[in-house]
C-alpha cells in the first residue's frame, strides 16, 4: 500500500476514535448503562474501501481497515476475578503504579 495512503488512513482511524470519545451522545448513554449496574466495554471497527479516482473499480477494492494504534485494556474485579480462578495473573499497568 501507498505509504502516504496508509499515514492518511491511520489518520482517519484516529480522528473517528477521538470523535467517538468526544460524544457526549455516546457518554451519556454509556453513564446510564453504568448506573444500571452493568461494566460496558465498546469496541468498533471501520472497514474503508478505497479505489484511485478514475480508474474503473476491479471487484476486489482495497479494504482497509482502522483500528485504534493504542487500545485500552479495562479490566474489571469480576475479570480479575475469573482470570484468578484460571490461574492467570495481571501485571499492574507500569503507568498506573504512581497513582
Amino acid at each position: 500500500m501507498d505509504p502516504q495512503l496508509k499515514q492518511l488512513m491511520k489518520e482517519l482511524g484516529d480522528a473517528i476514535n477521538e470523535s467517538l470519545s468526544d460524544s457526549e451522545q455516546i457518554s451519556e448513554v454509556v453513564s446510564r448503562i453504568k448506573e444500571g449496574g452493568y461494566d460496558i466495554f465498546l469496541v468498533l471497527e471501520a472497514t474503508i474501501g478505497v479505489s484511485k479516482q478514475g480508474e474503473k473499480s476491479p471487484d476486489k477494492t482495497s479494504l482497509i481497515t482502522t483500528m485504534s494504534s493504542n487500545p485500552e485494556l479495562k479490566v474489571s474485579d469480576q475479570d480479575l476475578k475469573f482470570l484468578k480462578s484460571l490461574r492467570i495473573k495481571i501485571d499492574e499497568d507500569p503507568h498506573e503504579k504512581g497513582k
